[in-house]
């Protein structure tokens, strides 16, 4: 697998970066030849501090965190507009969010205290239900789909390598990571396996992770390594690549591209975030969105 600092060719990719101070968001180029600041209206500059994000019915929502536990907003254009509905569990950090259903429903699951660590429930776009809680805790364990089912890995406070999956009966384990991982990131690709990268292993004192892992077919295996090691640090699939953007010093933004078979080819560093921004907000957008 081959390395190199940048890619070579135009790129109409962009991603809208939501950082927890909102004020610092911007626009990133997945060719990494542009960074411009993007303007986003939030009742406060830390509304995005520790919420969880994901896409329902093709817009952006974000999920609790600190600012209100419970809350539920949506992105419409530049602005976040508080929803009515309320999520049913205080989820303040640690929980993580993922669309499902095509895209119709989002599954919003754990947090960072007691029997929340496990609790899971689903919004429609209007509605909020309850649902099957996990085996396991999975505070900061992530969530991304393994065989379009969604699956959790690890747990910051417990520390285990407990791997589970949410089908229509409950949850189910997974094979066991080898590491005691979390802080990771979790990405479902097309051929129904799941990559998790990055990290810290907290079975060897919480060091950060580089390795690029991959669940498929029942098997763990190492497939790549990130050229800085990150944790923290939130991913995005578009078009055959990954978009990770990290939070240890300098704030990496590194492009995983994958061929046709979703076999990782090479791993590319398109910049930096302007700070240490932990667990961005990431939407696919088009080139001038709130600029």
């Amino acid at each position: 697998m081959a390395t190199c600092p940048c890619m070579e060719i135009e790129s109409d990719v962009f991603i809208l970066v939501i950082t927890y101070n909102v004020e610092a968001s911007y626009l990133q180029s997945g060719d990494g030849s542009s960074q411009i600041s993007a303007k986003i209206n939030a009742p406060e500059n830390n509304y995005a501090y520790y919420a969880a994000h994901a896409i329902v019915n093709g817009k952006l929502h974000i999920f609790g965190g600190t600012y209100d536990s419970k809350k539920i907003a949506r992105l419409d254009d530049c602005t976040f507009n508080e929803l009515t509905v309320r999520l049913n569990e205080e989820r303040r950090n640690g929980h993580s969010a993922l669309s499902i259903e095509n895209g119709k429903k989002a599954l919003i699951c754990f947090s960072y205290t007691g029997n929340i660590r496990k609790t899971c429930e689903i919004f429609d776009g209007s509605t909020t239900v309850s649902t099957f809680s996990a085996d396991s805790t999975h505070k900061f364990g992530g969530l991304g789909l393994y065989k379009n089912q969604p699956a959790s890995v690890g747990c910051r406070s417990v520390k285990h390598q407990k791997a589970e999956t949410l089908s229509a009966t409950g949850w189910t384990a997974l094979p066991n990571h080898p590491k005691r991982i979390s802080v990771h990131s979790l990405v479902g690709l097309e051929n129904q396996s799941m990559l998790l990268i990055g990290g810290r292993d907290y079975g060897n004192g919480g060091a950060d992770q580089s390795r690029i892992w991959q669940l498929k077919d029942e098997n763990w295996s190492k497939i790549g390594e990130l050229l800085q090691a990150d944790f923290y640090g939130s991913a995005i699939y578009i078009d055959r690549s990954v978009y990770y953007f990290g939070y240890r010093s300098p704030y990496a933004i590194q492009r995983l591209d994958f061929n046709e078979t979703e076999d990782l080819q090479n791993v590319a560093r398109i910049g930096n975030q302007p700070g240490g921004f932990f667990l961005p907000v990431l939407f696919h957008t088009v080139s001038d969105y709130c600029i």
